[in-house]
């Protein structure tokens, strides 16, 4: 069994440019590859604003620092990744959009080198199909943001080899994580879990039950939750919660995972969250208000 030596991180979006560096650090080889320079220019500065904030934290040395992006090479060129021993599909939650970038990269990676997909929610069954390497494709679900939160779900197909399996395994626990194993089915442990608490929030909000400010801190104050869920929804995305939700509901078919209303109403007004300045919360203020959503 060979060690990983060289990482490809495919999207270097929110969770590409969080997982390149982390790699980059742990002492990998890295290329990052998005498919134009405007989105590479955004990864970049994520990625150098991301470590500099591990600097001043104390989480990361400076020479560290300046090793990491020595290791590491962003480029628009997708047969720049071929060589690596892994690459990591971190791209939106679009299946025929992963499946086209696996198909490409089936035919030109060395027969050895292992797809990962950082999927959320889709089944990673559905990308090894696309492929003529089912037994070296495998999920790794890292968690936002990937240089602080230790968690990596490590997901088993029903044709991943055991030696893809502890090879990734082994990859995550370099990079300083925590690597759980899950089984081959949408949500894998934590959204599978997470996602019913979530849209129950939004449900329970709908219904009047409680303010936004006073569901998020009752979940605080009861259960000790760092944040409350309205918060943590405003914090992932609500448009990416929304799709998640769509995908699982697809899966399952059972109402727990369908988006309430409310939730697909937000979306539509392109009520994100944090990144499009509204959601459950108006960040427009310091600190952010709750958002009058006319119920």
């Amino acid at each position: 069994m060979s060690d990983i030596g060289s990482v490809g991180v495919l999207g270097a979006g929110l969770m590409g440019s969080g997982i390149a560096p982390s790699a980059a650090a742990a002492g990998f080889r890295t290329v990052a590859r998005d498919v134009g320079e405007e989105q590479l220019a955004r990864g970049r500065k994520a990625i150098e604003g991301s470590l500099a904030r591990l600097v001043e934290k104390g989480k990361l040395d400076a020479a560290t620092r300046d090793a990491a992006l020595g290791r590491l090479t962003l480029t628009t060129d997708l047969s720049a990744v071929t060589a690596c021993d892994l690459i990591i599909e971190a791209v939106t939650e679009d299946l025929a959009i992963k499946n086209a970038l696996w198909r490409e990269l089936d035919a030109t990676a060395a027969p050895a080198t292992i797809f990962a997909s950082n999927t959320s929610s889709l089944t990673i069954a559905a990308m090894a199909a696309a492929t003529g390497r089912p037994d070296r494709v495998v999920g790794l679900h890292f968690f936002n943001p990937v240089p602080l939160m230790p968690l990596v779900e490590v997901v088993r197909t029903v044709t991943t080899s055991a030696e893809t399996v502890e090879r990734v395994v082994a990859f995550a626990r370099r990079l300083g994580k925590e690597p759980v194993l899950a089984k081959d089915s949408s949500g894998f442990i934590v959204n599978l879990l997470l996602v019913p608490f979530l849209l129950d929030a939004v449900r329970a909000l709908e219904r009047g039950v409680a303010t936004t400010a006073d569901l998020d801190r009752a979940m605080q104050l009861g259960c000790g939750h760092p944040m409350g869920p309205l918060t943590l929804l405003d914090f992932v995305g609500l448009d990416t919660v929304c799709r998640i939700a769509e995908i699982m509901f697809d899966e399952y078919r059972e109402t727990r995972y369908a988006p309430p209303p409310l939730l697909r109403r937000m979306v539509l007004a392109g009520m994100y969250g944090r990144k499009s300045g509204r959601g459950f919360y108006d960040y427009s203020a310091t600190p952010p208000v709750p958002a009058a959503l006319g119920l």
